[in-house]
């Protein structure tokens, strides 16, 4: 008997509750970036050093002082050995290449590059509606 009175109850609110709501909906928008890539090539000019002729006045005479070294230090037969080690060192630093200035040279490479369009989406809807004075507001997906 309980479970009739309270089903005529709710029967007898409903219609007063929708009387008195009043609702609006509304669609929203958002902005999203879409990249689209692409290829270019970029060229530029760089200077670039230029490397003299060796010194082959320092080769000889880095390489006397270096065997000479290399002479004191070692014993036996390993005597031989530092020597000659000691010799073509110091023919390598006397010789030294020596900054005659600067090129200028073109390098190109290849570089990725992006291409940005916007374009407008829906996001979400909302449905706003007022009862008995206070607001109400829901999100929702269409």
């Amino acid at each position: 008997m309980k479970s009739v009175i309270v089903a005529g109850c709710l029967l007898a609110v409903t219609p007063a509750f929708a009387e008195n709501v009043r609702g609006v909906t509304e669609d929203h928008y958002k902005t999203v970036i879409e990249q689209e890539p692409y290829r270019v090539e970029v060229c530029k000019d760089v200077q670039v050093p230029v490397q003299g002729a060796g010194n082959t006045e320092g080769a000889i005479i880095g390489g006397i002082i270096g065997g000479v070294i290399g002479n004191q230090f070692g014993k036996g037969s390993g005597k031989e050995a530092m020597t000659g080690i000691g010799a073509l060192s110091g023919a390598i630093i006397g010789s030294g290449n020596r900054n005659q200035g600067y090129r200028t040279e073109r390098q190109c490479q290849i570089e990725t590059r992006y291409e940005e369009k916007q374009r407008r989406v829906y996001s979400h809807s909302t449905i706003k509606f007022w009862d008995n004075g206070k607001t109400y507001t829901l999100n929702f997906q269409k």
